[in-house]
């Protein structure tokens, strides 16, 4: 996941090996853990960096505009990073806000701890960066030269990037307040979004560096070998490898690996369809701002107009019994998600496509008084508007979606004579009413709020998308931030992962 301001780029060497015998290279075996390479190696290592440049420079045509400065770093000094992460990063902090959105939206378990876990995963996955604050490489004092040469080619291209696009600036900081009023709630979807696509642009151009580095001795390309991705599932959590990445949610994996697989997929249709110059500077230049364009690049490459509803004002409302929460947008990628973990690969394969758009927007209760109480999510109140291609897939949405809730609350039982309409849904739970509603194409859920209070946000909802096309608001505005936005762009700036090869 990105951070804002883009702080590092990383990888690991786990991933190499992995790359390495995908491709049938047959080179060595990781170091183990407690040798570190010697002063030899490390002029060696240090020597290759201008040759791996050149390659670099050359796959991507980014001009090289002076030399990249380097360093030798411990695990102890990359633990130390990652640690400062969660301490520092806007991202990091935002993300513990929105854990319990994640969890009211059923993508985590109630009972899950977030940071924590991510950062024992981190601790497993990460090793090394590039940091665009020093402009610097840093590389990893205990891992063989051979082994680090293509994770380098990997980590030269952010420096490319950078020195082509820089990347402190590329990439707007955001506001880490929340909005107070429907401009401000507006405004926020209008920027959030973008980063994550950006960290594909970043991580997919880095991956295909990557492996045609990886691929030349072969002879080979990405081009040449577009299976290359392809590859069977091989368990290397059953090795022991990645025990913490074994047991990650599914929210976790998938965030952590769309840059990476997501990434390079945009990459790989662009160089075919448009070649090197436009899928490398021609992208740095003009960006995809959402992950329906990383996930469907031909509307990149056509400039397709992006789906996009609106909030409506729903402060007037609210804001004497509640106070705002969260806002973001509910894109293509947390759909997949979504209906990937409440339906299986097939419900996500079925559903993804058919996305039209998506928010979100949730509340606190003023009651809520005690850490504890602000820590539950039955202090947070939930809407969520999805708009789809069709009537029936909006209808078989609302369907995958009411089903569960008996798996998110206790006590979930449907209130027929509370309905008004055979498309809408009520239940009661242990959090309140809960609601559902398809009107044509787009369905509307109201999680925790009195009855009375959800049909007027439905209306609200519902009527804010009557001013004009969605497509249309998508012509003024550039999309927003996803559910996931910042858990994906947290990891993607702490390094490429093990698993970013396995899928």
């Amino acid at each position: 996941m990105k951070l804002v301001g883009k702080k590092s780029c990383n990888c690991t060497a786990a991933a190499l090996v992995m790359a390495l015998a995908l491709c049938a290279l047959g080179q060595g075996a990781p170091t183990p853990k407690d040798t570190r390479i010697t002063p030899e190696q490390t002029k060696e290592l240090f020597r290759s960096l201008n040759q791996i440049l050149s390659f670099a420079s050359d796959d991507t045509q980014l001009p090289i505009h002076h030399e990249v400065k380097r360093r030798l770093i411990t695990r102890e000094e990359v633990e130390k990073y990652i640690l400062e992460k969660f301490h520092d990063d806007k991202d990091a902090k935002r993300m513990q806000r929105e854990e319990i959105v994640l969890k009211k939206f059923g993508l985590l378990d109630r009972d899950f701890q977030l940071q924590p876990f991510l950062v024992s995963l981190l601790k497993e996955q990460i090793a090394g960066y590039y940091d665009n604050k020093t402009k610097t490489v840093n590389l990893l004092d205990w891992v063989s030269p051979e082994e680090q040469k293509p994770v380098i080619a990997h980590e030269l291209t952010h420096a490319l990037q950078d020195q082509h696009t820089d990347l402190e600036r590329w990439e707007p900081d955001e506001a880490d307040t929340v909005s107070k009023d429907v401009t401000e709630d507006n405004r926020r979807l209008d920027v959030d979004e973008r980063d994550t696509a950006r960290d594909a642009v970043l991580e997919g151009q880095a991956m295909a560096v990557y492996l045609d580095y990886t691929l030349k001795p072969v002879g080979k390309s990405l081009l040449t070998s577009p299976d290359v991705m392809r590859t069977p599932k091989d368990d290397l959590d059953a090795s022991g490898s990645s025990p913490v990445m074994a047991r990650a949610p599914l929210l976790l994996q998938q965030s952590l690996l769309f840059p990476y697989r997501d990434g390079l997929g945009f990459e790989q249709r662009l160089l075919k369809d448009k070649g090197a110059k436009y899928a490398f500077a021609g992208v740095l230049d003009r960006p995809p701002s959402t992950s329906y364009e990383i996930m469907n690049p031909r509307a990149y490459e056509r400039s397709a107009i992006v789906p996009l509803l609106r909030m409506p004002d729903v402060h007037t409302l609210l804001d004497a019994e509640y106070q705002p929460y969260d806002v973001g947008v509910m894109g293509e990628l947390d759909v997949r998600i979504l209906t990937e973990l409440f339906g299986g690969p097939d419900a996500a394969a079925m559903f993804t496509p058919q996305w039209r758009g998506g928010i979100y927007y949730a509340v606190q209760s003023r009651k809520a008084a005690t850490p504890e109480q602000q820590a539950s999510t039955t202090s947070v109140a939930l809407l969520y508007l999805s708009a789809w291609r069709s009537e029936g897939a909006a209808r078989e949405f609302a369907k995958l979606y009411a089903g569960e809730w008996s798996k998110k609350y206790s006590g979930v039982a449907r209130d027929p004579a509370a309905e008004s309409s055979g498309d809408e849904q009520v239940y009661n739970s242990s959090e309140g009413p809960l609601l559902i509603v398809r009107q044509g194409s787009q369905v509307f859920v109201s999680e925790s709020f009195d009855l009375t209070t959800a049909r007027k946000l439905q209306f609200l909802f519902f009527g804010a998308q009557l001013g004009g096309d969605i497509e249309q608001a998508a012509r003024v505005s550039p999309p927003a931030g996803e559910l996931t936005n910042n858990l994906t762009r947290l990891m993607a700036g702490c390094g490429m992962m093990k698993a970013s090869l396995r899928h």
